[in-house]
């Protein structure tokens, strides 16, 4: 559906005297945004038309440029794009900062829990397959600190389709078959004699304890899985990490497995600047800007006489800063201070309580 490698970006750039409306209008997503803003428009007429329809549009494309528009929205939408898929990585980065400054281990279905937060409708199924990358496909119940989960979700949240497609191949290469081999089934296939479908379910389950046995004595060789990797980089639709990346990760070993290969590339600075929303592992903590804002919010939760608990009363404070960060709230929001009298920004927030 979409693509996202470095020249794309730069065609997309509406500035480029070399690209026609039509290929920037393609390329950049421009009429998705628009679609989903007259559906948004349609869907809450009533709320945005009392205060004109020109400052709702403002709003939205204003908020999905600085990246808040995915907040509390459904999971369709906010993996159809690439502009979408790295906003909600930077709002969940910079959201639960705070749990990798503190040190604290997380378990998958907690950190389901923070990204459902966001996401109502997020599937546990990503968040599980980030995490066989950090803990190497052994046991996912087991706990993971936040910045080696979170290179793990980018990775596998943005590259998803690509992932899937390389696990097919491995998973043919452990079996000894060609990749991307496709099976017609025919009318004789369908109608198969009992024993001749035992001996299909025989064999599939040799085969399985083959790729199993193969898992434990280290994998494929890489040149072989590199070749693959290249024939489907030649074909493929989506975005996919950088064929020189893959490429460096693949010569440094003589057996590789599947999550070896992405534990790799998850930790790969190429890979994290190509999908350019996360700083380095150095820096990925450090954020001034939102010290400062959560110092306030914390603040502001401490000397609020309904607080019983720090602990309720910050995520609580968290999910409202959210709140006034998506467009739809924003509208409401300002719409609400206006015809307050003395301006008062607590006012106006204890009156939506």
């Amino acid at each position: 559906m979409w693509t996202s490698s470095p020249e794309q970006r730069s065609r997309m750039n509406r500035f480029n005297s070399t690209v026609t409306a039509d290929e920037y209008l393609a390329d950049s997503d421009v009429l998705f945004y628009l679609s989903d803003a007259v559906t948004q428009l349609l869907e809450h007429k009533e709320e945005y038309t009392q205060f004109g329809v020109n400052r709702y549009f403002a709003e939205y494309f204003s908020s999905v440029k600085n990246s808040n528009h995915v907040l509390f929205r459904e999971f369709n939408y906010i993996r159809a794009t690439p502009h979408n898929r790295v906003s909600f990585i930077r709002v969940f980065w910079r959201c639960f900062r705070q749990i990798g400054k503190s040190g604290d281990l997380l378990s998958v279905l907690e950190y389901r829990s923070l990204l459902q937060l966001l996401c109502p409708d997020f599937p546990v199924e990503t968040v599980q397959s980030a995490a066989r990358i950090v803990l190497m496909d052994d046991a996912i119940d087991c706990l993971m600190s936040f910045s080696d989960f979170l290179y793990a979700f980018q990775l596998q949240f943005y590259y998803q389709e690509f992932l899937d497609s390389v696990l097919k191949i491995y998973h043919d290469l452990l079996a000894g078959k060609s990749p991307n081999t496709v099976f017609v089934p025919t009318s004789d296939s369908v109608e198969q004699l009992p024993s001749v479908a035992a001996e299909e379910n025989d064999r599939e389950q040799q085969q399985q304890q083959q790729q199993q046995q193969q898992e434990e004595d280290g994998g494929v060789e890489p040149s072989t899985l590199a070749q693959c990797i290249d024939d489907l980089c030649d074909r493929f639709k989506h975005s996919h990490p950088s064929r020189s990346c893959m490429r460096e990760v693949l010569d440094e070993t003589d057996k590789i497995c599947y999550y070896s290969f992405l534990m790799s590339l998850a930790k790969h600075e190429s890979v994290n600047q190509t999908v350019g929303v996360l700083p380095s592992r150095a820096e990925l903590l450090v954020d001034p800007e939102m010290d400062q804002e959560l110092d306030k919010l914390i603040a502001q939760i401490s000397v609020s006489p309904g607080s019983n608990s720090s602990g309720s009363g910050l995520v609580g404070g968290l999910k409202e800063l959210q709140r006034k960060a998506s467009p739809r709230r924003n509208l409401h929001h300002r719409r609400k201070m206006e015809v307050e009298s003395d301006g008062s920004t607590e006012e106006t927030d204890s009156s939506e309580n």
